[in-house]
């Protein structure tokens, strides 16, 4: 049996426009608030506006439907289907490695799917969307027959939920014995499927790299934030003259470093370099060493020789960037601060490139992959923010 819950004027206008979430503070009258339940949200003239499942954290419930019709197996046949539907379109046959299912903006709130080859692996926000992971296995399995499938989570900074009870591991399958190999329009790259959600290649990227093709020919890179490399594999596999790729994390470069060799890339020893970024920058400016392009797509948060938050730090990362740029040279600056605007981050680039005292021209400024759609009805969704800007 379901619950049910009363939701505020606010929430039921938002919820009338297909918003997913329903938030603590909305809830005006509630029969249990147990995370996971299935709930009726009705409207305070007692009016049916979806059904979800509760939570006990930041959000109060996720709405699944916007009526009153079951959590059942056609609905979910049916969200599926037209999350498949939709990679068909926009996914060329070069690519093995996207976004199958795009949580709120493709109706499955709190709930993505990524498939890499022939495994997918699940990240889920909270504990309390696990009740609908069986029927959604059995339905992926139904449709694709992959050979595995992981569980794995991705709770909110704001959440307060105990985080050893979130635990992920192989749902369906045969385990993953060492890297899977996928392709992003013919380029190679190994990953990780059983260290999700972060296995070693980020494809909400892939259009700015598709993008950027024609221009890293005969190109200086230094790719910073560097991760697994996929900034500077694509780089030298379209011309540039060289790549360098910085990254606090020796086991990411290693693991870069075999992402270049799996496409016949020797780009040299020097070209991976262990260290913190603002430090390898203010490095590279102190030896006047140049670069043509510059590649900025850091972390929200992370620790190098201080903490770097991307809300804080960005102006001094861009003017960090700045003074190792050539004339004429290329940045290519991302922000995935959901709460930051395009014209915030528009701002805080402009700042750090004032305070460098290097004039720009924007050329091109860009979000996330299509299959990383940001749904009408979700203005969250559209999280990725990312430029290209050229200094005088």
């Amino acid at each position: 049996m379901s619950a049910r819950i009363v939701v505020d004027g606010y929430s039921e206008k938002w919820l009338r426009r297909g918003f997913p979430w329903v938030y603590p503070k909305e809830v005006t009258k509630a029969d249990r608030l147990f995370a996971g339940t299935e709930a009726v949200i009705v409207g305070l003239k007692g009016e049916v506006l979806g059904r979800g499942l509760l939570d006990q954290g930041w959000i109060a419930a996720r709405v699944f439907r916007h009526d009153d019709g079951p959590l059942d197996r056609a609905w979910l046949e049916g969200v599926v289907d037209r999350a498949l539907a939709l990679r068909a379109m926009v996914i060329d046959d070069r690519t093995t490695g996207y976004r199958l299912i795009h949580a709120e903006n493709d109706g499955l709130p709190g709930i993505r799917v990524d498939r890499w080859g022939d495994r997918l692996v699940v990240s889920l926000d909270s504990p309390a969307v696990r009740p609908l992971i069986d029927m959604l296995v059995d339905v992926l399995i139904e449709r694709l027959r992959p050979i595995g499938i992981h569980l794995c989570y991705r709770p909110d900074k704001r959440d307060t939920i105990d985080r050893a009870s979130m635990r992920g591991g192989l749902l369906y399958g045969a385990p993953a014995e060492g890297p899977t190999e996928v392709t992003e329009r013919g380029l190679r790259f190994r990953i990780y499927p059983d260290e999700g959600p972060d296995v070693g290649l980020y494809p909400d990227m892939r259009a700015t790299r598709t993008m950027m093709e024609p221009l890293w020919k005969g190109r200086r890179v230094l790719n910073t934030f560097a991760f697994t490399g996929a900034f500077g594999v694509a780089a030298l596999a379209h011309g540039a003259a060289s790549v360098v790729n910085v990254d606090l994390s020796q086991k990411y470069l290693d693991r870069a470093r075999d992402n270049f060799s799996v496409n016949g890339l020797l780009p040299g020893d020097d070209a991976f370099v262990a260290e913190d970024t603002f430090k390898a920058l203010d490095r590279f400016r102190r030896k006047s060493i140049q670069f043509d392009v510059v590649v900025l797509d850091p972390p929200s948060f992370s620790h190098g020789e201080g903490m770097f938050s991307a809300e804080k730090d960005t102006v001094r990362l861009v003017a960090a960037a700045a003074r190792v740029l050539a004339k004429d040279g290329l940045l290519l600056a991302a922000s995935n601060l959901g709460e930051w605007s395009p014209h915030k981050f528009r701002g805080e680039v402009d700042d750090g490139l004032r305070k460098a005292e290097r004039p720009g021209q924007e050329l091109w400024f860009g979000s996330q992959s299509p299959d990383y759609p940001a749904a009408t009805w979700f203005p969250e969704g559209r999280y990725l923010k990312i430029g290209l800007w050229r200094l005088l």
